[in-house]
């Protein structure tokens, strides 16, 4: 009897002590970002093509190596420096390790509806247009439980999240597009960040310049402490579409260093260290062959439906970057970020089921 009461406690304890430790989630998104190039670094094919970028010697100074792991670590060093050694990455197709989107179109609001609810939607969700989602995503699921209500938080670069989260009925504020910071007192770093949005111009119409949807993000971050946050970052994918490869490198570098900032600031944090667990994914792939279709994604694209997934935190082995052969679907996030905060989230029979994290 002893003995079974003993191991009761300490089962008990155990539980409690894992949640404990996964009392926070940053979902982190890069919109359009290859599995290709966060898992082999510059494609060959395109590093030196002079259609696709201006200062070739440039950018090879800066991207290029010969050796397959110090490449894909000069694009992405806290990648492959931190998370590697301390989490655990998905989808390195040359290991059979495989992450496929389940919606059939391939293109950012439905992957972003994916992720975000857990299903795809290819009845209702068909286009890239400013409508409200009609399923509830997990952002708002999270916002109606008791401990976590007001807690949740969204920004992102394309002006379409607002409608994707569908904030008005959610709750969950969002800022993104060109939104301004809205607090009554507001300091003086989120003052300068608003004159910021409007003084520098954007190549895009809906899209801001990723560093400003971060440094937006992280004050929220740091002036109210919420426990859940999706960050949707947005540059890779503009660039790509424009022909930059250049400027999809250094702004997938870029991205790489916000996240360790983010990273670093909650290492730092009392409430964040140690409890906190980072998501990052991608909405949808690009095409590969022929070089050209990087551009590119949608259904008429091949391999644009292949993504990939990391995530660092408490209580995960290093497995780091997974080499067996394994399927995975981009409908399992949102129950993954559930589950990491103790919560069941199948609000249907199409949700994916959680990564089980080894």
């Amino acid at each position: 009897m002893k003995t079974s009461l003993t191991l009761f406690i300490f089962f008990v304890t155990l539980n409690v002590w894992a949640q404990s430790n996964n009392e926070n989630v940053f979902l982190i998104t890069l919109d359009g970002l290859r599995w290709q190039e966060l898992f082999q670094g510059a494609d060959s094919s395109l590093v030196g093509d002079k259609d696709y970028v201006k200062n070739i010697q440039e950018l090879k100074s800066n991207f290029w190596k010969d050796d397959l792991i110090a490449r894909r670590r000069a694009l992405m060093p806290f990648f492959w420096e931190v998370i590697a050694e301390n989490g655990q990455l998905f989808g390195n197709r040359n290991f059979q390790s495989k992450v496929n989107c389940t919606n059939q179109q391939w293109f950012s609001y439905p992957g972003y509806s994916e992720i975000l609810c857990g299903f795809a939607d290819d009845q209702r969700i068909t286009s890239n247009d400013k409508i409200p989602n009609p399923n509830v995503t997990v952002l708002e699921f999270l916002n109606q439980q008791d401990q976590l209500k007001g807690k949740i938080a969204a920004f992102g670069s394309w002006d379409v999240f607002p409608y994707i989260v569908n904030e008005g009925r959610s709750g969950v504020p969002v800022n993104a597009g060109f939104e301004a910071i809205q607090q009554p007192d507001l300091n003086e770093r989120e003052r300068l960040l608003n004159s910021l949005q409007k003084q520098i111009p954007s190549p895009w119409s809906t899209v801001r310049f990723d560093g400003l949807t971060y440094h937006i993000a992280k004050e929220y971050i740091k002036r109210n402490s919420p426990r859940v946050v999706y960050i949707a970052f947005g540059e890779t994918d503009d660039f790509a579409h424009d022909g930059h490869y250049d400027a999809y490198l250094k702004s997938a570098r870029q991205t790489d260093a916000f996240i360790k900032d983010l990273w670093d600031y909650a290492q730092s944090h009392p409430q964040y260290k140690d409890h906190t667990t980072l998501v990052i994914t991608t909405d949808h792939g690009r095409g590969t062959l022929p070089k050209d279709t990087w551009r590119s994604h949608g259904t008429k694209i091949n391999g644009a439906d292949e993504i990939w997934i990391a995530i660092l935190g408490p209580q995960l082995s290093t497995t780091g970057e997974m080499k067996i052969k394994e399927q995975l679907y981009q409908n399992q996030i949102a129950a993954t970020v559930a589950n990491i905060l103790g919560f069941k989230y199948q609000p249907n029979d199409q949700v994916g089921a959680p990564i089980p994290l080894k």
